[in-house]
């Protein structure tokens, strides 16, 4: 029989559970607080938190200085194509390990999750060299590809995860029905898995908008993302706290406003299968 959860302990859970929110949330509150400073309030101290002269002279600025439409599309095609085609190379290879394992299957998995350990300076130099050789220094097919291989192990991982909870009787009524290997993924396997692969691509996209490292050493002005985007505000002559605010507000944007309408599922795909 199930415990009782008091009325008490719900509301200690509640308010830990907002406090732990809050503390998460509090840099991007700042951020966004300050970037409606000038920057004589920004640095001031003791720091101002609701109570100064809000002001949108720091977006106008940025505007002017910035072209934001072009880092927000590059910013979308390089997450969205990286993603999509991360999407596309994982779905059959999870596939394959879900349900026509070998006894190597393990070790491949495990491989794959220890390259997330090799330090990203490790492999600068050399993938700068053949971004070079092949002209792709500055563009964005050449990012795509980059982050996709980043990704791509936690793609297969998660979806590979979600393919272990699908019975594989189904599959093989699938077969018996005639379906040929493309139908049993497209038609049979897909619909089934939609909340694990949607928030696996939610996942994904998020860790593609955020990346810095690559974005920033294998970009100049042609392709540069919202992070080069950010990164401009950082200046040898100072630091413009203001303005840097609100350079990142406008860049971490739409990914906020992605993630609060996805909420459901992407916590829905994340728990697939957690809880038979």
């Amino acid at each position: 029989m199930a415990r009782a959860v008091t009325n008490q302990r719900k509301a200690i859970n509640t308010a830990f559970a907002w406090a732990i929110g809050l503390l998460i949330f509090f840099p991007i509150l700042w951020t966004i607080l300050t970037s409606f400073k000038t920057e004589a309030e920004a640095i001031a101290s003791p720091p101002s938190f609701l109570f100064f002269d809000w002001t949108l002279e720091n977006y106008a600025v940025v505007q002017e200085r910035s072209n934001y439409a072009r880092y927000l599309w590059n910013s979308i095609v390089i997450a969205g194509g990286s993603t999509l085609l991360g999407v596309i190379i994982a779905v059959p290879a999870a596939w394959s390990m879900a349900f026509v394992p070998s006894k190597r299957t393990k070790d491949i998995l495990m491989w794959m999750l220890s390259t997330k350990m090799l330090p990203a300076v490790g492999v600068l130099y050399p993938i700068y060299l053949i971004f070079i050789k092949m002209g792709l220094l500055d563009t964005k097919i050449g990012l795509v590809v980059v982050l996709m291989l980043i990704n791509l192990p936690i793609i297969v991982w998660m979806l590979y995860t979600y393919f272990r909870e699908i019975p594989g009787e189904i599959l093989e009524a699938a077969r018996m029905d005639g379906a040929t290997l493309r139908e049993e993924i497209l038609y049979v396997l897909t619909p089934m898995a939609i909340p694990g692969i949607a928030s696996t691509i939610l996942l994904n996209v998020i860790l593609a908008w955020n990346e810095a490292f690559w974005t920033l050493n294998l970009t100049a002005a042609k392709a540069g993302p919202l992070t080069a985007f950010i990164a401009s505000y950082s200046s040898p002559e100072g630091l413009f706290y203001a303005k840097l605010s609100a350079a990142s507000t406008m860049a971490i944007a739409p990914i906020l406003i992605l993630g609060w309408f996805s909420q459901k599922q992407l916590v829905r795909g994340l728990t697939f299968g957690a809880v038979k």
